[in-house]
């Protein structure tokens, strides 16, 4: 299941950005802040339930009140994301290739580090399978 309004992603990222769990009041502060047209209390509360309820939050009681966390990381989020639309393509070749061609060259970069860092393991269990 996917973040899909504008609220939930504004909620997402007001406790991806927070270093701790927070009150809902204070995510309606953050949610809030610079927002053209403000978000009622009980909306961000209905919306943020959502999102517990859909595995993105998890909501932890305090006192009288409940502090809401996000379940994941961001860079947890987005990866799954990326895996989600990878598994909807029968051919992964074309738009794994169209995605290295699309990256800023910096990401490309960091991404060729990241896959030569996992593959170390692979090259070496393939070649003690080979001595075998």
């Amino acid at each position: 299941m996917a973040i899909a309004g504008p609220l939930e992603r504004v909620i997402m990222e007001a406790l991806w950005d927070a270093d701790e769990p927070l009150l809902l009041r204070a995510v309606m502060e953050r949610v809030n802040a610079g927002a053209v047209k403000p978000s009622a209390y009980t909306t961000v509360q209905t919306v943020a339930d959502r999102l517990v309820q859909k595995g993105f939050l998890v909501r932890t009681p305090d006192r009288n009140a409940f502090r809401y966390a996000p379940t994941r990381s961001r860079e947890e989020h987005v990866a799954e994301i990326m895996v989600e639309a990878l598994a909807g393509v029968s051919d992964r070749g074309p738009a794994l290739a169209r995605f290295a061609q699309t990256i800023d060259p910096q990401d490309a970069h960091r991404l060729l580090l990241e896959l030569a860092q996992r593959s170390r393991p692979l090259r070496s269990s393939s070649a003690g399978d080979r001595e075998r």
